[in-house]
């Protein structure tokens, strides 16, 4: 069911300004050059991304699974982390959280909060632990819709949530992207669970150290969404089925209620009952308790 979703268009104005920020501290092409603004009639122009470019959500669900992809956008996520980490100037112009609220908090967690009543207490906890962890400039909608690929290079778009505060949000968007498409394609689960590990691995070793919260928010963040793709205000459009959806909805409910120490058990747990279940065994060149820090 389509349901109405309200922000402040002022919103793109941010949008613009961090674009200009980012841009020289990402590699060349990492985000669109503002080429004007129009401020009377909320509205700006951009760059386009190069001819042939795609989106890394068209290209994982026809199953074009990189890895590398994955580890170049888990380096823009690191680099924008550690390049604006506790920066008053930062959090001075984007520490106002409203178009967070609007656009991810209300039509995601307190819209699936009110469809599981007896979540809500645990849902309106996160919202508030969250919103007091500010740390870092966060994206809001680090999703695979919003890089277009090119070859090697990926450009990121679509800051029109940026806010700062909780970098542990955009880790678990879009691991939770991931590990949808692991539930919608089980024969693409090995391949998802390599590109979930070389993102993690990446963004992990950029959040300052002590950084053990990460890991125990990015848990937190992911139940939540997991959950919310199925009951709140934006559904995953290619999850239709209802035994599937009830699977999914099982599964983070129980990532909710029982969230597991690291993030390495992910999708074995998810698919702990299927034939061929997707082992961890940590990145290239890690094994025992080092390879079980990631994912």
């Amino acid at each position: 069911m389509e349901q109405d979703w309200f922000s402040d268009r002022a919103r793109i104005f941010r949008e613009s300004s961090v674009m200009r920020q980012l841009a020289p501290v990402l590699p060349a092409g990492s985000v669109p050059e503002i080429l004007f603004e129009d401020r009377d009639n909320y509205l700006f122009a951009m760059t386009a991304a190069p001819s042939g470019a795609e989106s890394w959500k068209d290209l994982l669900l026809r199953g074009d699974i990189d890895p590398g992809t994955a580890e170049v956008i888990g380096r823009l996520q690191g680099t924008i982390i550690s390049s604006s980490w506790k920066v008053d100037r930062d959090e001075a112009e984007f520490g106002d959280q409203t178009i967070f609220d609007e656009l991810r908090l209300d039509p995601y967690y307190r819209s699936t909060a009110a469809r599981h009543p007896d979540l809500a207490p645990w849902f309106h906890a996160l919202i508030e632990e969250s919103q007091s962890r500010r740390f870092s400039l966060v994206h809001g909608d680090w999703s695979p819709k919003n890089f277009l690929v090119n070859g090697a290079s990926v450009m990121a778009i679509d800051f029109e949530v940026i806010h700062f505060g909780d970098p542990s949000f955009d880790a678990a968007f879009l691991l939770n992207h991931l590990l949808l498409k692991s539930f919608y394609r089980p024969q693409w689960r090995p391949a998802l669970h390599a590109a979930s590990r070389r993102f993690w691995s990446v963004v992990q070793e950029a959040v300052p150290a002590p950084n053990a919260w990460f890991e125990a928010a990015t848990i937190q963040h992911l139940g939540a969404l997991l959950l919310a793709r199925i009951d709140g205000k934006s559904p995953a459009e290619y999850i239709r089925e209802d035994a599937l959806k009830n699977q999914i909805r099982d599964y983070a409910r129980r990532l909710i209620l029982q969230p597991p120490s690291r993030l390495s058990t992910l999708f074995p747990a998810a698919h702990a009952g299927d034939s061929s279940p997707t082992p961890f065994d940590g990145p290239p060149g890690l094994s025992g308790d080092e390879g079980c820090a990631r994912l």
